[in-house]
């Protein structure tokens, strides 16, 4: 495998009693997208704060670039070339949409990409306005250009199609969709179905910390189990 992919080894996290991850095992490629989808409640944001260090695991491994990252600073985790998002946008509503793109930057500011990220996108004519100025949807458009600026390898992508214009949604589509074209290894959790099958190589249903199907787009929309999970028997 190479060593740009992901390798999950019977994760789990506790939270005092309760379990939320139980026992998960799976491996993300580089190139390919894998969707998660799960009822709320399912683990799937506790299972990108743990790969993305946020949370301490419980036991279990997470191997990134043949490194086992679970537990280790999330600095540490981000330098190896792991980038996220959030369901609710982490900006510094303070800066700029360029200094929000650049933070964390160590070298000269590469202004030349910035302003290629924010014309792909429609935003350089906002390049000076302060993040709080944006829209929800913007805020996190802005969160995955700067991914894409720093060149991330591992991208983390936590409900981006939520609460976001239809418009917005098809441009989020297109820079996935590219990212995944360059070689990135993409986890993407959303509610929006049909996003998660247009997008995904591979697809994870998770229900109650477990993964209950894995498979194509076709397998995931006839199992069994993810039908119970999400309608009853």
């Amino acid at each position: 495998m190479s060593t740009a992919g992901l390798q999950v080894r019977q994760l789990q996290k506790s939270f005092g009693g309760l379990i939320a991850i139980n026992g998960i095992s799976f491996e993300c490629r580089p190139g390919e997208i894998t969707g998660i989808i799960g009822v709320n409640g399912a683990g799937k944001s506790t299972l990108l704060n743990c790969i993305s260090g946020l949370y301490p695991v419980t036991s279990g491994e997470v191997v990134f670039r043949n490194e086992a990252i679970q537990n280790k600073p999330t600095d540490h985790i981000n330098r190896l070339g792991v980038g996220r998002t959030f369901q609710v946008p982490r900006l510094f509503k303070s800066l700029t949409l360029g200094q929000n793109i650049v933070i964390g930057e160590t070298g000269p500011t590469r202004e030349d990409d910035v302003r290629i990220l924010l014309e792909k996108v429609n935003l350089f004519r906002l390049k000076d306005n302060l993040a709080n100025e944006l829209s929800g949807g913007q805020q996190k458009l802005i969160e995955l250009l700067r991914i894409e600026y720093h060149s991330s390898n591992l991208i983390l992508l936590d409900e981006p199609f939520a609460g976001v214009h239809p418009d917005l949604i098809r441009v989020f589509l297109d820079i996935i969709k590219e990212l995944r074209n360059r070689g990135k290894t993409v986890l993407l959790i959303s509610h929006d179905l049909t996003s998660i099958y247009e997008l995904s190589d591979n697809i994870l249903a998770l229900n109650q910390g477990e993964i209950i199907a894995q498979g194509d787009a076709d397998s995931i929309q006839n199992s069994p189990a993810v039908i119970e999970a999400y309608l009853g028997e």
